[in-house]
Order: C-alpha cells, then structure tokens, then sequence
C-alpha cells in the first residue's frame, strides 16, 4: 500500500512511521494517560484496516484524522489532545513552504496529483511544468490575497470548487466561441503581423490553426470553432484552379471541354480540402500551448450554417472529409493508427441528414462510422436545440457549445440578430450537492436552509471571478479583445461591456445529483418516487441563477459540471468530513452533474430520455453519453442511436474504446485492474502495463483524455456498466 504525502509524491506505506508518532505523543502526557503497546498496535492496525476499505492511495493527512479517531475511541483524550496539537504546529511550520514543496515535486515528477490532474497534459515535459509552476504560485496568491478566506476554505473542503484558481491570478477567463469568419473575412493580427483574408483554401485551414493556437495560449478552458466559416474558400479555391487548370491546357495547345475543365479542378479541389483539414488535425494534435497541452478545441459540423446552396455543398465536402481523416486517426510513435484527443468534433442531426432518404444522409452513415472506431463525433440535435434555445424575440437557434459542454444562452444584439460565435464564459464555480445533503443530515428542511447558504457562497464566489475581469484592458490579449476573437475592442479599452448583458456568461456548476438524492430519499434519482426530488433541486439552482441575473444584468447560468480530477478531490473530502457511507461516499468518485450512476443498469433508449429532462435544465452546458462495446460492426445499432438522439435530446454522445498496446501490438481495450490497492493500466494480452508503453483514449467529461487520470476517475472508469 502507498500514501501520498503533503507534497503530492507517492512513498510505500510505512506502518512504523504511526507506532513511532503515537509513542513519542505519549511521552508528552502522564503515565495514566499514556496507551499500552497492546493499544497502539491495535491503533495501526485500525488505521491500516480503514485505509484498505478506502479502496484508493490516502493521503497523509486523512492517516493521521484516522490516527485521532483511534485514540479517541479508546479513551485517550489527554493523548489525543496532545496529538492534535502538535499537528496544528507542525502545519504552521510547513505553511511557510508548501508552495515551494510542491513545486520541487512537479520538477522532479513525484507529485502523483499533478500528473493526473488533466487527463490531457504530460507532466514530465518542460512546457506542462512551467505552466504547473506558475499555476502553483497563481494558487498561493489566490488562497493567501485574492480571494475571501471563507471562500477558500470551503474550496479546499470540497463544500464547492473554485475552478481553474491556478489561472485567477491573471485576468483570464473560461471558454470562447471563436469569431473564425470575422477573423478570416476581416483579416486579424496574430503576435504583431497583420494576417490577411485568405486566398485558398488550404491557407485559411492553416490561419485558422493559428488562431487556436493564440486563443489557447489566452484563455484557460476550450473553444470552438465551425467548419462553416471555412467553407466560403473552398469556392475561392476553385476559382484559382479552374483558372490554373485552363492555363496549364492552354500551354500545351489543348482546348478542353467544360467538363473536362470542372473534372479536373474538383479532382485537385478535392486534394486541397484533404491537406487543408490534414493541416487542422495535425496541428491541433501536435501543437503545445503556453499551458503545456494541446487547444481543447471543438470543430462544428452544421450544414444548416450554410448560406447559400454551393456553399452548403462545399461544407458537406469538408465534413466528409474531416470524418474520413478521424476514421483513420492519427499514428503513434509506433506508427499504428490510434485515436487523438482533439480536435473534439460535434455534428448535428437535422433533417436534411436523419433520414434514409435524405439528401446528406450518406454523412450521417459515415459519421457513425467514426463514431464506433473514435468516440468521436458527439451530436447535438437541431430539432431539440431550436426548441429550447429561444431568443428574445421567439427564435429558435442552433449553434455549437464552447468546447466540451458549455453552452451560452441565447443572445440578441444591437441590430436585433442573433449572436452566438465571438461570445465566452466568465467562469465556473460548482456546488458539491453531496456534501449539502450530508450536512443536512437527511433533514429536508434543514437542507434547503444550507442550500441558501451554499447558494450564497456559490454567488459571492461568481462575483470574485467577474469582478477580477472587470477593469482588464484589451491589450491583456489582443487576438481576443481587438482582433476579433470574441471582439474588436480600441487599444486600452476595458472589456466591461463585454460581461454584461448576456453577451457573456457565469456558470453555476453542481455535482453529485445522484448521490445527493441517494441520501436524501434512500433511492436513486431514476426511480420515480425520487425524480422529482431531484428536478426540484434542478429548478432551485436554475431560480438562484435567474435572482443572480435580475440584481446585476448578468448572465448566470446552470452549467452540469464536467468533474474531471475533481471528482476525486470531492469524494476524498466526503469521506474525511462524513465518513464511509453505503452508495453515497463508498467511491472514489462522485458522480458528474445530473448522469445516471455509471453502476446503474439501464439500456441507452432510457438513459438518454432520463436525462434529456435535466438537459433541459442545465442552460449553461450539459452533455449525456451512453457506454457501448466495439460498435465497428454494428453500424445500424449506432444509427439506431443516432435518431433516438435527434428526436430526444439535444447533445449526447456514444463512448467505445480505443486502445493499443505498443508492447506486443494488442488492438483492443486495455483493463483496468487493482495491484498493490492502486487501480493500473494493464494490458490483457502480454501484460504491460507502463502507461508510456500504451494508448488508451477514454472520455472522462465530455473531452476525449490520453494522458491517464486519477484513481477516482479511473475507478469510476472501470466501473462503467454497457447501456447496450
């Protein structure tokens, strides 16, 4: 067994090390006080017995809670007393240099917390550790300054999660909906160089790279982008080789029909798309932002952003595309196909694509083609979104999530149009409603009396993340704020009206719905005796967010928290303030946002329409999955989904698996199995398991992650059950 020590390194379990403190605290009381040998061993054994139960690695300060509870139960409180105190002046002591404790330990690559903080992120390069480093520094200056001390006392006991506080320091904010048609029609500036409308395709696909790459390196959460704004040059592109091609067949004396003319410019059209998105899927896996990992970026397939019919057609063109080079992936080291994390692609089912008989229904086919080898795309619903997703004025629209599930709400401008893309997220705070439930102690009244209380944290802490934005000058990113990312902002011109009046959003986030109600009515939130116990808790949160929004013309809104390392974090803090509690803390994990428990039976059909009521609920992002096995050869099963999909809810996606082992070659799904009470990687054919010796891409909250995640994350991975 391993603990993991204040610094975040791991060291092997040394059951001397509690025997030797619980003795030298007894040297500090009278004899009467003081525990027998007898005593102290049963004390470690206790400790080493709750640790096992814990079914993951504790950490040194949870060994020494159970250390105190130990003696306390067997009479000792003089001891005990003694005991606590030394530890509140130890921890006074190691105040002075945690920070610069845990740094040494991202530099030398012990810190095990940080290297599965992001399932995305390599800690061992020199990129990812000076992002941590600086991040490191950005949290002290956060915890000790900036932010209200009752704010980050219940961050660190997981009561709610102050999201990315490592990035607070600076003047930054959530996720963008990239303005990439401004930027490409308009020109824009990237590090000082006036970038110019493109004159190719192949051009605009490598300006478009760039731009993710600048928006990336200035902001900390995803974006996305539409492969739309690059259809325009598909035309602008055949144009020059139409004229390319009857010059070249003139040279030589040839006067060639129109036919032959239009065959040959399509044929080199069709390998300029190719390179082009070739260009998007190889820069985007391959480049390293200021953060140390690829741009959490998503690209949106949606014909209906067309706006003519020739550009609707060369859109469909580079959708297919897109989809044909995700099939196919991208090769690793070893030179084997394998699946990339990003880009991240959305396409969405309308009504020119759903059916058999329609016109664009051979992409939807090869959309569940890819699907089933790369978990990728995902699918939001045209029908669904323009139902919920009602403007001011009536409208309905359909427009892509700011990378993996964050949604802004329906916005109206100056002109009376609709405006979606140039838009971002302020930021995200989430409530832990597991430990709201648990606090209340299963007292409904007292529950909602603590709800309030959380509720009010939640939105002084939203206001923290606002009012840090508030007063930032353009010039703090320009490819954001003046060259047309989200704005073409004066040099020197605060971004304040940018943050309200809905132009921007602030996301409530909440978790743990599940075992939230779990506790509070004994049953899980898809029985319907509890359901609407559960969606009662929904509008509860969506009411805050409107209150919110009514005193400060902002947008708040209720965001289904994708949890990826904070997952872990959450259960960890449940079981050190509540104990061990039977289908509520029993985990390393809680469950995300409103999901159906990944241990819960249920076929795809009912989950997804379980959960398309509290998609309806959550405004500010929501995504819903169903687990399936290889698919490859059970396309129409896929497609089965698909439509269930378009008519039920608006965004879902299927998880499969796609892994390889580089050792011997294995092409199936690496296990997940428990050595030494650690969960590991580990190759079912040979046996491997160095992580650096396989690929595994799982999806872990919305994102496709390959870089391997914390024991709660894969806990809660290996414990998925089939939804079909």
């Amino acid at each position: 067994m391993k603990i993991i020590k204040r610094n975040g390194s791991e060291e092997i379990f040394n059951r001397q090390k509690i025997s030797n403190a619980i003795r030298k605290a007894n040297t500090t009381v009278e004899e009467k006080y003081r525990l027998t040998e007898v005593q102290v061993d049963r004390i470690v054994d206790a400790v080493i017995l709750s640790c096992e139960q814990l079914n993951r690695t504790p950490s040194v300060e949870e060994i020494q809670d159970m250390v105190e509870d130990q003696i306390m139960a067997h009479g000792a409180f003089e001891l005990a007393k003694h005991y606590i105190t030394y530890r509140y002046t130890r921890s006074l002591v190691r105040k002075n240099n945690t920070t610069d404790d845990r740094i040494l330990s991202l530099i030398e690559c012990n810190n095990e917390e940080a290297k599965q903080e992001n399932a995305n992120k390599n800690p061992i390069v020199n990129s990812t550790q000076r992002d941590y480093i600086a991040g490191e520094v950005s949290r002290d200056l956060t915890e000790r300054i900036l932010l209200p001390q009752d704010i980050v006392e219940a961050h660190n006991e997981g009561i709610i999660h102050f999201h990315d506080s490592d990035y607070y320091a600076q003047h930054m904010h959530n996720c963008d909906l990239v303005n990439l048609e401004d930027m490409l029609q308009n020109g824009t500036v990237i590090t000082g160089t006036l970038i110019e409308r493109p004159h190719s395709f192949s051009t605009a696909c490598n300006i478009a790279t760039q731009i993710i790459a600048q928006v990336a390196s200035n902001q900390y959460g995803g974006q996305s982008i539409s492969l739309a704004h690059l259809a325009p040059f598909v035309q602008v592109s055949r144009e020059k080789i139409r004229k390319s091609v009857i010059e070249e067949l003139n040279a030589v004396g040839l006067e060639p029909s129109q036919e032959t003319i239009t065959s040959l410019t399509e044929k080199r059209l069709r390998e300029e798309v190719r390179r082009g998105i070739q260009t998007i899927q190889y820069q985007v896996v391959t480049l390293l932002t200021t953060n140390g990992q690829a741009p959490f970026v998503t690209v949106f397939m949606y014909l209906g952003e067309a706006k003519n019919d020739q550009e609707r057609e060369d859109l469909a063109l580079i959708i297919e595309e897109t989809l044909e080079q995700r099939w196919q992936g991208v090769k690793n080291e070893k030179g084997v196909w394998v699946t990339p994390a990003f880009p991240k692609l959305i396409y969405v089912l309308e009504e020119d694509n759903i059916h058999e008989d329609s016109k664009y229904w051979y992409l939807t086919k090869l959309a569940a083609k890819c699907t089933a080898r790369r978990m990728v795309p995902d699918y939001i619903t045209e029908k669904k979104i323009q139902e919920l997703k009602i403007d001011k004025n009536g409208e309905g629209h359909c427009y892509p999530c700011m990378g993996c599930r964050s949604f802004l709400t329906p916005y109206v401008d100056e002109n009376n149009q609709p405006k979606y893309y140039g838009r971002f997220n302020q930021g995200v705070v989430t409530l832990n409603l597991v430990d709201l439930a648990l606090s209340s102690g299963g007292n409904r009244d007292k529950f909602w009396e603590i709800f309030d209380e959380r509720l009010d944290l939640c939105y002084r802490a939203l206001m923290c993340r606002h009012n840090r934005l508030k007063g930032t000058l353009s010039d703090a990113a320009p490819i954001l704020w003046q060259y047309g990312a989200c704005a073409r902002l004066e040099k020197g011109e605060p971004i304040d009206k940018l943050l309200y009046g809905g132009y921007s959003t602030l996301s409530l986030g909440y978790a743990g719905l599940y075992e939230c109600v779990r506790y509070m009515t004994g049953k899980s939130h898809t029985d319907p005796d509890a359901t609407p116990f559960a969606l009662e808790i929904m509008e509860y949160l969506n009411a805050a967010c409107r209150k919110w929004k009514a005193m400060h013309n902002i947008d708040f809104s209720l965001y289904g928290t994708p949890l990826e390392s904070t997952t872990y974090k959450f259960a960890k803090c449940l079981q050190r303030r509540f104990g061990v509690i039977p289908g509520v803390t029993d985990k390393s994990y809680i469950t995300n946002s409103y999901h159906v428990h990944v241990t819960e039976e249920i076929d795809a059909f009912k989950k997804l329409e379980f959960e398309a009521q509290f998609q309806r609920l959550s405004p500010g992002g929501a995504i819903s999955y169903v687990e399936v096995p290889d698919m490859q050869n059970n396309l129409d099963a896929v497609l089965e989904i698909m439509k269930f999909i378009y008519d039920n809810i608006i965004y879902a996606e299927l998880n499969t698996k796609s892994d390889y082992c580089q050792v011997c070659g294995y092409d199936g799904e690496i296990s997940i199995v428990e050595e030494n009470s650690k969960l590991i990687w580990k190759c079912p054919q040979c046996g491997n398991t160095d992580q650096d010796k396989m690929n595994v891409a799982r999806r872990t909250c919305g994102y496709i992650g390959t870089q391997f995640w914390n024991q709660g994350r894969t806990q809660e991975i290996k414990e998925r059950v089939l939804h079909l």
